[in-house]
């Protein structure tokens, strides 16, 4: 906010007036005079407020009365009032209304507090916003100020003393500030003349302005401060310190330079009063000497101080920087000195300053350019800048030389760890460094152990000092180890990059850069010198004064380097430094720098003669330490450079290995840098880059790659080059630059260009002749070249093309195989890209020179080395792939180096071969001569044969499929060709009398390629390896079967017996014996699945495609093999593979073996000529039958329309008729006999109980029980009771087979699911069939009923007795999940169950059958179902006995009637023992009903009791006149023991009435009755049972009543037990049950003596009335009710007929 709006000046005044009030009532009491000037001061203020408009002016003008009660109250030296004072004062000064007078009052009453000693802080306070705001107070006032502010520099108080310096130092520059500002004001007024020069008083200020006067005075008492003489202006100054003062003056010169030089006046104090002082206070430091009196203890030298000493070196900085015109003598003097405090006799911190100081300096490569014209170039003069830059290289030596003596801190280890002093720590550094360094060691220099850490110091370019900043130090500081090296590294680098640049810009404004000639720069330049005289002059000046120095420092510094980037900065200095002499044709220094990267770039000591010639020349200066040739690699320690590759030197001995460093590849990659961008000024030194070249592409192992361009090698050659990430990624750039170093060979002429390939080949000739006798890798430089020299004049290849290969195929037989292999692939290489190359006039048009380039491909084959035959077969798949269609005549030759392939060879070569093949296969069949064809064939079998690479052998057979179809697409015209060529080789073999040599000779030739591929494939059939027998028996079968079709009927014998069957004899053969052994895993890490981890197991699976592809092959062309005479004999063998197969004691061969079976069993009997006009169609009838195998993998169907075309080739053999039925009969019972051969030896159990029998599969069981009802629709006609008995011992085997416990979940039902397995539905489904069979069959086949129904019956008994398989024990299936059993015995409940069912249903159709009945069907069907019903609740499933049941109804409601019909016969006798046995096994059961049954379960099990004696009642007591008295008579006992209420003690008392089986008793007791009371009763016997048992009954219901009548009594309150109470009920119910049946029955049937039992009852009825149980009164009511029925009057006796 401005003072001067009218808010602030009323503010301003309230305040005032506020601040007056304070002071008044502060000062009442104590200070009367106080209270009243400040009372006067308020009236005075508003007096002017009121009066005046300009009240600040007014202010200002009245402002010395203003500020007296104050100043007064600062009088009073009282804390709070003084302090109450100066802000007011302040508040005044900064709205400017103090005017001079008041200031002077001000300034005096702050001097007066000031020698109190109170309230410092504000009174510099004061001081500083008096002195900013304005101008007012200046020359005596501004002195006093001034002086205050310094006297208060020298307090007591820390605080007050640095507050203090602050002020002044912005006092002082307030002050030069003022005069900067005036100057400004009077810029366009002329100066007055200046003052006389020689007057050394100090009035002679007297001609400038007030402003300036004040700063001159200031500066020149400055001046006089720090020289410890008095002052002239700052009167009243006690103290003063030569550091303070120091830092004054450097402030003023480096931040108002202009004042000094534009007043004479000041430039005068410049060089009379500061440049003596500096001189005079350097004195101390030139004179000592460190150490040479350090023994004597009074030093007689004064010592050096540090802060003076550095605060000097600041000043000395700023007067070289910006007033070097003006004190060119005295810089001289200052810049000799800076260059002695480098001596190694200085303290280490001057010496650290003095660099600090000289980098100031470097940074700024005008001023260094000033010193070299200045004294450099003078006559007598000091030589400054070689001086500086040679004391820069020494003081860098001195530290790596000299040991660390004086500064403790650079002993110290760089990890910090304290040392004990002296070198030998020094050397442990770079190991407490490499250890503690963290993840990156700390970049630094290394050099004779002396090891020194790199510090960034400094941006590039930007000198920024440390210790010339430790204004707060008075102790020398401990420089840390490195400081002062990193200092002068920055220096030499600022150095380097600000001369290059600077001339760069120059020379890049007077010589265009591509000027390659040193005569045409030499005359550019001197054009150039023309308009600026000299310039060239000094640039040569420059660079002669600094080379050497520069050289010397930087080639330690880079041999000391340990750091990256460093050593980078290092490489582009001297880099820059090369080119810059270049461009200015100095030679020597030119040279020795590139010598210097040069040597850099290759290992320590490395003998390569150019360096070491041209580097003598280099060692003539004193300090030059080029001479000691220093050893870097030390792998020990870790700081070290990092070693990034080991390799051999190149010489004829071998001599170990050298190590290349990161460094040498950066040095390297500098080198070539050099060489590519700055090629124009390297002139002779050409000769030395290019041998550092050689021998570095040597070190590293770059192997000249595609085109001779050189490539990171492959390391494989044992310890000669191992190389690390870290420089494998920059490789690729150097080889690429090198290369391109090389591109230039095309602008050379003819002539040239032959000098050059004969040099590269006598070079490439030392190379061979040092590789011989020693498996020292080779120089390949040489060779890569003349590849690289010969690619890029491909243009006039034919005048260099014999000289080139002609050495290149020498090179390619030489023992050493780097080099060998090398000279293939510059051979390869040139041949490819001159079949590519756009000849003029084209390749097509110029046979010879496609020859003379082919040529050498051909000549590689005659070199025996496997790795030349690997480049010549990459080089034919790449002639391929891009010339094949062009190849012509030329393909037996490339089909040769092709196929001539062996197992010796290695995988790569087989690999690289079989791309060929790939490639011949896939692209160029259709254009090569048919003739090849064959060959084709044997060459990729031959590659499906070869074990090194497993995936070839699959593809190879890929590829025999793609040959398979070519020929078929391409038939006819194959065929027309190979025919042309028959007859030519025919006649040959005619006119020299030999027979025709040719595999499968009498066959037509097209035939016998078919059967060569067939051959070929059928010997892959039977490989070693899995896959391959796997891909290859696909691959035979699909082409058998896609293409078969294409051959003449007679070949297709040969492929049957030579090519079929030959192929299932070997692999069955095999499979045999395969090995048992477990595989661990298939090579590499793939894992085996358990199903193929034994070599048998992997042959099952051969055996299994082949048996299946055989048998589609008979099943698809059975018409066709029919055809051919010995179809009957192929017929048996096919058969007995299967058996063989299906036998065998492996699970999956078995079962395939089956489903073989079931293939060649679907084939349908052929239809008749007669029937079907087209037989010929049937040709095509597989196929459309099953289309997948026909078609093969993914090809189409078949065309119909070649059906024409096969007509005509057949010539209609196909018509011949297919054969009798007769024969076709024969071959289905062939087929049975087979089928039971197979069945009775999988079937029959293991003899021994021994762990490891075999037991066949489920799956395998039910395919071949699935196999019977297909085969019996063939064979029924002759089916006999033999073979039906046969066929039961395999059926009933199978089903008894248990299955392997790991199988068991997958083929059983969980146990409570009723599932049958599919063998079991299978077996069924066999029975059934035959069922059918013989239900329509004729008479004589009826007779196999009762076989079936034992068949049947047997498998029913498995629902309560599981069948046994040998002495196998197995485990019941429930338990199987707990305790592994190795067999589980199958759930046969559902299948007996299933059985059972079928059972009932046929009986019901076949009761009557002569057979049935008279081999006693039901007797056994009864007997059976006995088993069941007997165990009931013991039943291994419930339902078992509850369908036992229904089916014993079942068949007994047919059989009874039946039976009664053959009563007479006798046929049945048996039968009816049985039946009674199996009723009362059933009824009263023996076993208990679980616990666990439910209620409701149990009240249905009762009624199922009930149904059974309602069948006695309704079926068989009716028709007793029918039946075996016996019988009956069981039947009576049996329904008299039901009806007697007898009850089970298990149950709890509240079920009791339930399980009383109430319900069943009282049907049982109806029964009873029903038959006691009815008229049929035929014989006395069944009356005497019945009413025996009545009368027991009725006797035994009076007792119940008596005891319940006692019991009820004595049992007083207590309710009986609940039986009691239940039998009561029961015997209730019973009587009212039989007063029932009394009342429905003829009284005659009735005895008397019953009815005298029953009336008995009566009065024992009427005394239970008295019971307390409601049940037992209602059931009394019931019993009780019928009894009137009864109650008559009585009737008078008729006694002898007379009433």
């Amino acid at each position: 906010m401005s003072t001067s709006t009218p808010e602030a000046v009323k503010k301003l005044v309230d305040n005032m007036q506020t601040d007056l009030r304070s002071l008044s009532m502060e000062c009442k009491k104590k200070f009367p005079p106080v209270k009243e000037a400040a009372e006067s001061g308020i009236v005075k203020i508003k007096t002017i407020a009121a009066r005046n408009t300009g009240i600040l002016a007014a202010l200002k003008e009245n402002s010395a009365e203003v500020v007296q009660p104050f100043l007064m109250g600062c009088g009073t030296k009282e804390p709070k009032i003084t302090q109450l004072c100066l802000a007011a004062i302040q508040r005044l000064m900064t709205h400017e209304v103090v005017s001079e007078a008041a200031a002077g009052n001000i300034i005096n009453m702050l001097w007066q507090l000031m020698e109190n000693g109170l309230e410092e802080l504000k009174l510099l306070q004061t001081v500083l916003v008096l002195l900013t705001t304005n101008t007012v107070a200046h020359d005596e006032a501004l002195s006093k100020a001034i002086v205050v502010c310094f006297r208060l520099h020298f307090t007591k108080d820390n605080i007050t003393n640095n507050t203090a310096a602050a002020t002044v130092r912005q006092v002082v520059t307030v002050v030069f500030e003022r005069m900067v500002a005036e100057d400004e004001r009077h810029k366009g007024i002329i100066e007055q003349p200046p003052a006389v020069q020689g007057n050394s008083n100090r009035r002679s200020s007297s001609t400038l302005r007030p402003c300036a006067k004040d700063a001159y005075m200031l500066f020149q008492d400055l001046c006089q401060l720090v020289n410890a003489d008095a002052p002239y202006w700052l009167a009243g100054m006690t103290e003063m310190t030569r550091t303070f003062g120091l830092e004054l003056l450097e402030s003023v010169l480096n931040d108002f330079p202009q004042v000094f030089l534009q007043h004479q006046e000041f430039s005068f104090l410049l060089k009379e009063r500061v440049c003596p002082l500096v001189i005079k206070l350097f004195s101390p430091n030139i004179k000592f000497r460190q150490g040479s009196n350090a023994t004597s203890s009074p030093a007689p030298v004064e010592k050096p101080y540090f802060p003076i000493c550095m605060r000097l070196l600041r000043v000395v900085s700023v007067l070289i920087k910006h007033f070097y015109t003006l004190l060119v003598t005295e810089c001289e003097i200052f810049l000799s000195l800076l260059v002695k405090f480098l001596d190694g006799d200085k303290p280490q911190w001057l010496r650290a300053v003095a660099v600090e100081s000289i980098h100031r300096l470097c940074v700024q490569p005008n001023l260094l350019r000033s010193f070299c014209q200045s004294y450099d170039m003078k006559q007598h003069s000091t030589k400054v800048f070689r001086d500086i830059v040679n004391a820069l290289g020494s003081f860098i030596q001195s530290l790596f030389i000299v040991p660390n003596v004086g500064n403790p801190a650079i002993v110290n280890t760089p990890a910090g760890a304290a040392g004990a002093g002296g070198p030998a720590t020094a050397q442990s550094g770079p190991g407490a460094a490499g250890v503690s360094g963290g993840v990156t060691p700390q970049p630094a220099f290394e050099y004779r152990g002396t090891w020194i850490p790199i510090m960034t110091v400094t941006v590039q370019g930007n000198a920024k000092a440390t210790y010339l900043e430790m204004l707060d130090k008075v102790e020398p500081p401990s420089i840390p180890e490195g400081y002062a090296m990193s200092v002068a590294f920055s220096c030499l680098l600022d150095l380097v990059r600000g001369i290059t640049s600077m001339l760069e810009k120059e020379l890049g404004q007077s010589a265009p850069q591509t000027s390659p000639d040193p005569a045409m720069v030499q005359k550019q330049s001197s054009e150039q010198s023309d308009k600026e005289p000299g310039t060239r002059a000094v640039w040569v000046e420059m660079v002669n004064a600094c080379w050497c120095g520069l050289l010397a420092a930087l080639s330690l510094l880079l041999d000391a380097s340990t750091d990256e980037t460093a050593t980078e900065n290092i490489l582009k200095a001297e880099l820059n430094m090369a080119s810059l002499c270049g461009r200015l044709s100095l030679v020597t220094p030119r040279d020795a720098f590139i010598t210097a990267i040069c040597k850099a770039s290759l290992p320590p000591h490395y003998a390569l003669t150019l360096l070491s010639s041209s580097a003598s020349t280099l060692t003539n200066k004193s300090f030059s330490i080029q001479g000691q040739n220093v050893q870097i690699i030390s792998p020990s320690s870790e700081s070290h450079q990092q070693v990034v590759a080991v390799g051999q030197p190149l010489t004829v001995q071998p001599q170990g290995t050298v190590v290349l460093t990161a460094k040498n590849i950066q040095c390297m990659r500098t080198l070539l840098n050099l060489a590519h961008c700055h090629g124009t000024v390297l002139g002779t030194s050409w000769q030395l880059v290019l041998a550092t070249l050689q021998h570095l592409v040597w070190i590293l192992g770059l192997k000249p790659g595609s085109g001779g361009a050189l490539k990171p090698g492959r390391a494989v050659e044992g310890p000669s080059t191992v190389l690390t990430t870290a420089v494998m990624t920059d490789l690729p750039v150097i080889a690429n630059i090198l290369s391109r170093l090389f591109e230039s060979s095309q602008h050379l002429d003819d002539v040239s260009l032959h000098h050059l390939i004969n040099a590269l080949c006598s070079l490439s000739m030392e190379a061979m002749d040092m590789a011989y006798g020693n498996n020292k890798e080779p120089s390949l430089f040489a060779v890569a070249k003349l590849l690289e020299t010969g690619l890029v004049n491909m243009d006039r290849i034919e005048i260099l093309w014999r000289p080139l290969t002609g050495h290149l195929l020498e090179v390619c037989q030489h023992p050493n195989s780097r080099m060998r292999e090398w000279g293939a692939e510059a051979v390869t290489a040139l041949i490819k890209s001159g079949l590519v190359y756009k000849h003029e006039p084209a390749l097509s048009q110029n046979q010879r020179l496609q020859l003379l380039l082919l040529n050498p491909l051909k000549e590689l084959s005659n070199i025996v080395h496997a790795d030349i035959r690997q480049k010549q077969l990459e080089c034919v798949l790449q002639i391929l792939q891009s010339q094949g269609d062009s190849l012509g005549p030329g393909w037996p030759l490339v089909l040769g180096v092709i196929g001539a392939i062996r197992n010796d060879q290695g995988e790569s070569l087989i690999r690289t071969a079989f791309q060929c093949l790939q490639l011949v296969v896939t692209d160029f069949l259709p254009t090569m001569p048919c003739t090849c064809l064959q060959i084709v064939v044997d060459v990729a079998g031959s590659f499906g044969l070869q074990n090194q690479e497993l995936n070839i052998s699959l593809t190879s057979i890929g590829l025999l499929w793609n040959i398979s179809d070519h020929f078929f697409q391409r038939g006819e015209t194959i065929e027309n060709e190979l025919d042309k060529e028959e007859a030519i080789l025919e006649k040959q073999a005619k006119e020299k009398g030999v027979p025709l040599n040719r595999p499968f000779h009498p066959a037509p030739p097209f035939d016998c390629l078919w059967l060569c591929l067939y051959a070929t494939l059928g010997e892959l059939c039977v490989d070693p390896r899995p896959a391959v027998r796997k891909s290859a028996g696909q691959t035979l079968f699909s082409t058998i079967t896609a293409h078969g079709t294409l051959l003449q009927q007679a070949t297709w014998h040969t492929v049957v017996w030579k090519v079929l069957f030959h192929l299932l004899d070997r692999v069955r053969k095999s499979s045999t014996t395969a090995d048992k052994e477990k595989i661990e895993s298939g090579g590499g890490n793939i894992l085996i699945h358990h199903s193929r981890d034994t070599a048998e197991k992997q042959w099952a699976e051969t055996w299994v495609l082949t048996l299946a592809g055989v048998a589609r092959i008979f099943n698809t062309r059975r018409y066709l093999l029919q055809s051919l005479g010995d179809f009957f004999k192929a017929w048996e063998v096919l058969l007995g593979h299967i058996q063989s197969a299906a036998l065998s004691k492996n699970n999956e061969v078995s079962l395939a073996a089956l489903k073989s079976f079931q293939e060649i069993l679907q084939i349908v009997t052929p239809v008749k000529d007669s029937e079907k006009p087209d037989a010929l169609s049937a040709v095509n009838m597989p196929i459309l039958i099953d289309p997948v195998t026909a078609s093969g993998p993914g090809r189409p169907l078949e065309r119909t329309d070649s059906l024409g075309e096969r007509l005509s080739r057949y010539n209609g053999a196909e018509q011949i008729p297919p054969p009798a039925e007769i024969e076709d009969s024969a071959l289905w019972w062939s087929a049975w006999n087979a089928w039971y051969r197979i069945g009775t030896d999988s079937t029959k159990p293991p003899t021994s109980s021994a762990k490891l029998a075999f037991i066949p599969s489920q799956p395998f069981l039910t395919a071949l029980i699935q196999i019977f009802p297909a085969l019996y629709q063939h064979i029924k006609t002759g089916f006999s009771m033999d073979d039906l008995k046969k066929l039961g011992v395999i059926l009933h085997g199978a089903v008894s087979v248990p299955i392997s416990s790991d199988a068991s979940p997958f083929i059983l039902p969980s146990y409570t699911e009723a599932v049958l397995t599919s063998l079991q539905e299978a077996v069924l489904t066999s029975l059934d069939v035959l069922q059918k069979a013989i239900c329509v069959g004729p008479e004589s086949m009826q007779v196999m009923y009762p076989a079936i129904f034992d068949q049947l019956l047997l498998f029913v008994e498995f629902s309560c007795k599981p069948p046994q398989y040998g002495k196998l024990e197995t485990k019941h299936v429930a338990n199987a999940k707990y305790n592994q059993a190795e067999w589980v015995a199958l759930n046969y409940v559902p299948f007996a169950e299933k059985s059972l069912e079928v059972v009932s249903d046929l009986y019901q159709k076949t009761a009557c059958h002569k057979a049935v009945v008279s081999e006693k069907v039901l007797k056994k069907i009864i007997k059976t179902l006995r088993m069941p019903l007997s165990l009931k609740y013991a039943c291994p499933s419930e339902s078992t006995w509850k369908l036992a049941v229904s089916s014993l109804l079942k068949v007994l409601s047919i059989g009874l009637p039946v039976a009664r019909q053959h009563a007479s016969s006798g046929k049945f006798d048996t039968m009816w023992p049985e039946l009674a046995n199996a009723f009362e096994d059933f009824l009263f059961t023996k076993s208990t009903p679980p616990d666990n049954l439910s209620i409701q379960e149990f009240q249905k099990n009762e009624g199922i009791d009930v149904e059974v004696v309602q069948l006695i009642s309704t079926e068989i007591l009716p028709f007793a006149n029918f039946i075996p008295k016996e019988f009956v008579g069981q039947i009576m006992a049996m329904l008299n023991k039901g009806s007697i209420h007898s009850q089970s003690s298990s149950f709890t008392e509240a079920e009791i009435d339930i399980r009383m089986r109430e319900e069943f008793s009282k049907v049982c007791f109806e029964t009873l009755l029903q038959f006691s009371f009815s008229n049929k009763i035929t014989t006395p016997q069944e009356g005497y049972i019945s009413r025996m048992a009545l009368s027991v009954l009725l006797k035994r219901s009076q007792d119940v009543l008596h005891r319940y009548v006692e019991d009820e009594r004595l049992s007083g309150r207590c309710p009986l037990p609940r039986q009691q109470v239940t039998e009561i009920i029961f015997v209730l119910k019973a009587i009212s049950t039989l007063m029932d049946s009394l009342k429905k029955t003829q009284p005659e049937n009735v005895d008397a003596n019953t009815w005298a039992q029953v009336i008995a009852l009566y009065p024992t009825l009427v005394e239970c009335i008295t019971c307390s149980s409601s049940e037992v009164s209602s059931a009394l009511k019931e019993a009780l009710g019928p009894f009137k029925d009864f109650m008559q009057p009585p009737v008078t006796k008729v006694q002898n007929g007379e009433s």
